[in-house]
């Protein structure tokens, strides 16, 4: 009996993107093509098999234990990001200003995917999804350099639409206008008695 099962979402590639200097900005820089290999995109800052751990997880390890990387993407929804922009007055809000690595469009409800979903290409490239990408302020930053007076407004309304963060589980390549199925585990919800 199979552990996951395919939906009836298909979506497709819309924008691709790497980080290159997170210690500067979190912009990433716009790609037509990535190879996604064991560690993630190549050439991508998050790209790692093992990352030190972040704030995010303290409550499990202290800042910067060595950690297995399940944040080697940030994948976003392009409905949900339009969402975002529309929502702070913005005629477009740029994947690049949020450090993103892919945009999906045509999955809905996206940053609430189930943990554990697999984004299959029919290349066969899949990406795992870990958990949802809780809004941060360094995009908030970079909204801030290109709209005066509209970064601020960007972790208020972007918590429960800013994309999810996922692991590369089988290598392959990706590109613009890769149609993308997603997979979703068979497993209920949890409901503790």
């Amino acid at each position: 009996m199979s552990c996951l099962v395919k939906s009836k979402y298909i979506g497709t590639i819309t924008w691709l993107g790497r980080v290159n200097a997170p210690e500067d900005n979190i912009r990433s820089e716009a790609l037509t093509t990535a190879d996604a290999t064991f560690d993630g995109i190549i050439g991508e800052s998050h790209s790692s098999a093992t990352r030190p751990s972040c704030v995010r997880v303290t409550m499990l390890y202290p800042k910067g234990t060595e950690i297995r990387n399940t944040r080697q993407l940030s994948i976003l929804s392009a409905e949900e990001n339009a969402e975002i922009g529309a929502s702070m007055g913005l005629k477009h809000l740029d994947p690049s200003w949020l450090g993103a690595s892919i945009v999906i469009a045509g999955l809905p409800d996206f940053t609430h995917i189930p943990p554990g979903s697999r984004l299959q290409t029919t290349k066969g490239t899949t990406l795992t999804a870990d958990l949802e990408n809780e809004p941060c302020n360094w995009p908030a930053k970079e909204i801030e350099t290109e709209f005066p007076g509209h970064g601020k407004a960007f972790k208020s309304i972007a918590k429960g639409r800013r994309g999810i963060t996922a692991w590369v589980e089988r290598p392959g390549p990706l590109s613009l206008g890769d149609t993308v199925h997603l997979f979703i585990p068979t497993q209920r919800t949890w409901q503790p008695k």
